[in-house]
């Protein structure tokens, strides 16, 4: 399998993913966009140094000019990317992936990601054939340029934090240390796994995993603090838990940053109705919330290339995604896992409730979850699907999405496997499980 991926390159150091290919990937960069300049960043992996050197080695041959950001969470390089103005910039990160993988996260100028439809295909060619550029007379030079005072600088510029604060991290032992550089000053907070550490000894950096925050659950619930956050490995993504320690699901964290954001715009927007998109898995209460904070709630499919061009069609100021992913317009349309906290901070300081007060009105249905289920053929699934509930209204944004009277289900179909994956929702548990079986026997019998 490629490790050129539908979003980012990707693959085992060594096996996969050497420092020649690294070299080779560089130059076919450069041949692909003709950059002046490029900013390379690095997350903490044991071997990111090296690509990161092959990598800038690759592009100074082709005669680029490098800025080397140093080791920096994947924001920070979309942050720089953008604040430097440069015409491209590479993130060496497998986010998180185990310790053995690592890859490259490609972006075009303003911090517009490559996918693998928008160039990443093409890189591929360009690495396999070694149709580069020819070299040319004079070399590119490497500029290094520290820019964490900058970020935070940046990001701590919406900060409204009333009431004091006191919160617990859980670094995973990756990039959320660099990240949480933006919390200083602004209020008080424990660090678990908080020493760099690519081989990941403590958990998997990934809060999609329910596993991975016990230890943050425990942390929380022996202690008093306002809330606890969980980063991913190269902190683009970030998950929270309550005061109680009970974990809050992504799509509650969007429509509470979506109020919070909507409010601090309503007094300078001069009539301006904030365009906010949602992942289209997200419970119905999300659009409810956003509506009803003066917001132009849209739908957006998965993805995270798509969503930043959607973004940026609208002008929107904000998305959130199921996975974790919070992308702001004020960061170049992309994810800042620490500017998320901030207004989940904003929030809790000046309502005088806490973070599961606040969530508990939003929290109206009851989700099933995402459910994979292995099908033949994907495309008999959906004809099944609208045979068997003709009366429901039906669109195919990304997959298909069923709305029926007062319950729903979206059905994707996986890039890389035979995977049918169910998400639906339901006023009660009840009626969600009771629809939720029903869909997946349709589904498992096509």
């Amino acid at each position: 399998m490629s490790i050129f991926k539908a979003y980012d390159i990707r693959g085992i150091v060594g096996k996969e993913l050497t420092e020649d290919l690294a070299l080779k990937i560089g130059r076919g960069f450069a041949t692909l966009l003709k950059p002046k300049t490029v900013v390379i960043a690095r997350d903490m992996r044991p071997h990111s140094p090296g690509l990161a050197n092959a990598v800038m080695e690759g592009l100074c041959m082709q005669g680029v000019d490098v800025i080397d950001i140093g080791m920096a969470s994947t924001p920070m390089c979309y942050f720089a990317n953008g604040s430097l103005k440069a015409d491209a910039s590479i993130m060496i990160t497998a986010s998180h992936n185990p310790g053995e993988y690592n890859g490259f996260k490609l972006c075009r100028a303003d911090a517009v990601p490559i996918s693998g439809q928008t160039g990443i295909k093409e890189l591929e060619q360009l690495v396999h054939n070694e149709t580069f550029d020819p070299l040319p007379a004079a070399r590119g030079q490497i500029h290094q340029k520290d820019i964490v005072s900058d970020y935070v600088e940046h990001i701590q510029a919406f900060a409204d934090i009333g009431t004091p604060l006191h919160i617990c991290v859980d670094y995973a032992n990756a990039m959320g240390i660099a990240e949480a550089a933006v919390f200083k000053d602004l209020f008080r907070y424990d660090e678990l796994f908080a020493n760099y550490d690519g081989s990941f000894p403590n958990h998997e950096a990934n809060p999609l995993q329910e596993e991975t925050f016990e230890a943050l659950q425990a942390k929380v619930r022996a202690g008093t603090y306002d809330f606890g956050i969980a980063f991913d490995g190269d902190a683009d993504r970030v998950g929270f838990v309550d005061e109680k320690g009970d974990i809050v699901s992504m799509d509650m964290i969007t429509a509470l940053i979506a109020e919070s954001l909507l409010q601090k715009l309503a007094p300078q927007s001069a009539g301006e109705k904030g365009v906010v998109f949602y992942d289209l898995r997200s419970s119905k209460a999300v659009k409810e919330l956003i509506e009803a904070s003066g917001g132009d709630a849209r739908m957006c499919r998965v993805g995270h290339a798509f969503i930043k061009a959607q973004m940026r069609e609208a002008n929107a100021v904000f998305a959130g995604e199921l996975s974790g992913h919070y992308y702001f317009r004020e960061n170049y349309f992309t994810e800042s896992a620490g500017l998320a906290v901030i207004y989940i901070a904003n929030l809790v300081s000046n309502r005088g409730k806490t973070l599961s007060e606040l969530v508990a009105p939003i929290r109206k249905y009851r989700a099933s979850g995402e459910i994979n289920s292995k099908v033949k053929d994907p495309k008999w699934v959906f004809r099944k699907i609208k045979d068997t509930f003709p009366e429901a209204s039906t669109f195919e944004l990304d997959g298909l999405s069923v709305e029926l009277d007062d319950w729903w289900f979206n059905v994707r179909m996986s890039n890389t496997e035979p995977l049918c994956r169910l998400n639906l929702e339901a006023p009660t548990a009840e009626k969600m499980e009771k629809k939720r079986d029903l869909v997946l026997d349709l589904i498992r019998n096509c």
